[in-house]
């Protein structure tokens, strides 16, 4: 039987080749096998339509409100959102690993590639395939693995023979670990780097081992604490004396990336802006092993649109997403007295205000990558200060503090001769696109000045950087006992932030570290799951559960000497967010849906359904 392939062609594949006028073949034709894989740019067509279908989770080029689920961010309009999904980032894609199969079978019968481009070619599809495992593992636990062949029912066919059982979370995790071992081996991925970083690599499948297996660890450490994750046949839950192998296993390829690949940390001598270029910035990056990238006007996002200050927005939509001073505060003081955990401010209260000398100053003495993070009051974007402002504060006829702000309609209005609530907010009501936290995202936004308008972005999404391979190495040899050994890897990562180095590393410390290195950047939820902490810090009982912001108020009160200083006063998002965010057992794992089950009655649904 003749087998054809649906060509779709898509912007990603002009990305992957790095110049313009690469695909001159009409879309959406149906073609022969030997008409796909015997034409190179069909091939790298293929193969781009296939990345461009693993864009899952938080990123740059997906759904903004994705952000304000955790407790990084909240959206600028009301929301009562606050238990959590358990099918947020689902992924269950078997028509994307049917297409893997179908394109290596493919590549299998070119006769004009060598054995070389083939193996090449057949490794960067069961990269795709594994990375599509994975993220199906991390939401689902242990699926059904099927293999590379490519399955076909034909009339009369006994169905059942086409219907697999999941797989336990052991063996998921395994699959994905061993496949990327295999295609990092010689003759298979390129060690070489790629345009943007948007071609996986020998690095890249490195590094999805080194995350495979350290999430598997997590999962076989932690998860003894709650007996009721578990299903019969073992496709959720994973052997507590597991954990020490998969840690071993992190660990040997992360010191494979950090001590053998062409990427490194960067730095340079502005911590801050160098902690946005090391993410944000794709030009000369050596950072950045793989990511999501686009090219306008080929392929863009509106990402910068959507997030940039009001006051230097190009279009009518922005400032969808604040920064919440939960995140904030994590960024420790450089001089901390107990490094590696972050620390509250000292702002005082209204009654008894603490006073500070510019809007920055106390954002400034803190972790800089802070300042590569968030835009926080008097800092710029572009050469534009981010006047964040919510009001003034002043002192009555009886001379005490009192705190005045404006309506959303007198924004950017004076009073006593000084601007009283700036257009950029925070303000405290439900109108779009100001700010309602006192802090805007960075991480991200585009520099360039067309990026704030319909002309759109193309800054990439990040999926693996160096940094994470150090911080991996960090984690696994203090999950093993060896945290002196740790410290040389978590502090090179330290020292590129400003802030002080450990003299010892706990598990707490890699949490934090993790929490400031990564945010934005789909770590955070994944994280919090696989050590078992989402329903002890996301508890609607809890503080940390708490969405908080923080207003700027410049001091107006001549004659007395903190005049023309900044006080800043916490409030709670409750004005927003009625809901703590709150987060159960149920929701480690997300459904098994019936209709999976309908097609398939070899597969057993999750804990809790």
């Amino acid at each position: 039987m003749k087998k054809y392939i649906l060509l779709i062609t898509i912007t990603l594949a002009a990305l992957l080749t790095g110049c313009s006028g690469f695909l001159d073949q009409d879309p959406n034709k149906i073609l022969s096998y030997d008409q796909v894989f015997n034409d190179p740019k069909l091939i790298k067509s293929a193969l781009a339509n296939m990345y461009g279908r693993i864009t899952w989770g938080q990123h740059a080029g997906g759904d903004v409100n994705h952000y304000s689920f955790l407790d990084e961010a909240v959206r600028h309009d009301r929301d009562d959102i606050g238990s959590f999904d358990r099918n947020w980032w689902r992924v269950y894609d078997y028509t994307l690993i049917r297409n893997t199969n179908e394109f290596m079978e493919g590549i299998k019968g070119a006769t004009k590639l060598t054995e070389d481009e083939k193996n090449a070619l057949i490794a960067e599809a069961r990269f795709i395939r594994a990375w599509c495992y994975f993220c199906t593992a991390r939401s689902l636990g242990g699926m059904p693995i099927v293999g590379d062949e490519v399955l076909e029912y034909i009339s009369g066919t006994d169905v059942t023979t086409l219907q697999f059982p999941r797989a336990t979370e052991a063996e998921i995790y395994d699959y994905i670990i061993k496949e990327c071992s295999e295609i990092a081996a010689p003759g298979m991925l390129s060690a070489s780097t790629n345009k943007y970083s948007a071609r996986a690599n020998k690095w890249t499948a490195k590094m999805l081992e080194a995350r495979a297996a350290l999430y598997a660890g997590s999962l076989a450490k932690y998860n003894v604490n709650h007996p009721n994750l578990t299903v019969e046949g073992g496709a959720v839950g994973i052997d507590a004396g597991k954990a020490a192998d998969y840690y071993q296993k992190a660990l040997a390829a992360a010191k494979e990336v950090i001590e053998n690949s062409p990427y490194e940390l960067q730095t340079n001598t502005d911590k801050g802006r160098n902690f946005y270029e090391a993410v944000s910035v794709k030009t000369n990056n050596t950072e950045v092993i793989w990511s999501r990238d686009y090219q306008v006007p080929i392929s863009k996002h509106y990402f910068t649109k959507d997030c940039i200050p009001r006051s230097i927005a190009g279009e009518a939509t922005s400032c969808r997403l604040s920064i919440l001073l939960n995140l904030v505060e994590e960024f420790e003081p450089i001089d901390a007295e107990t490094p590696g955990q972050g620390a509250k401010f000292n702002f005082g209260t209204i009654e008894e205000p603490v006073f500070y000398n510019t809007a920055s100053e106390p954002f400034e003495t803190r972790d800089a990558r802070l300042a590569g993070t968030v835009l926080y009051p008097g800092s710029y974007f572009n050469g534009a200060e981010i006047v964040l402002q919510a009001g003034q504060l002043v002192k009555n006829e009886a001379g005490n503090w009192e705190a005045t702000r404006s309506s959303y309609r007198d924004m950017g209005n004076s009073v006593n001769g000084k601007l009283l609530t700036s257009i950029n907010g925070p303000i405290m009501t439900n109108d779009i696109n100001v700010n309602k936290t006192g802090f805007n995202i960075l991480k991200f936004l585009d520099e360039k000045p067309a990026s704030s308008t319909f002309t759109g972005s193309d800054t990439w999404s990040t999926y693996f950087r160096i940094a994470e391979a150090y911080l991996i190495a960090a984690e696994a040899l203090v999950e093993t006992n060896k945290a002196e050994d740790a410290l040389p890897y978590i502090n090179k990562v330290r020292e590129r932030a400003g802030v002080k180095a450990l003299t010892t590393v706990t598990f707490e410390n890699i949490v934090h570290e993790r929490r400031v290195e990564f945010a934005f950047e789909d770590h955070r939820f994944w994280d919090m799951k696989r050590w078992r902490l989402a329903d002890k810090v996301w508890n609607r009982e809890k503080e940390t559960a708490k969405r908080r912001g923080l207003f700027p108020y410049l001091v107006v009160a001549p004659g007395d000497p903190n005049d023309g200083k900044w006080f800043f006063e916490e409030v709670s998002m409750d004005f927003l967010y009625r809901n703590n965010l709150h987060f159960e057992d149920r929701h480690y794992y997300a459904d098994i849906d019936q209709g999976w089950v309908n097609n398939n009655p070899k597969m057993k649904k999750n804990p809790y359904q």
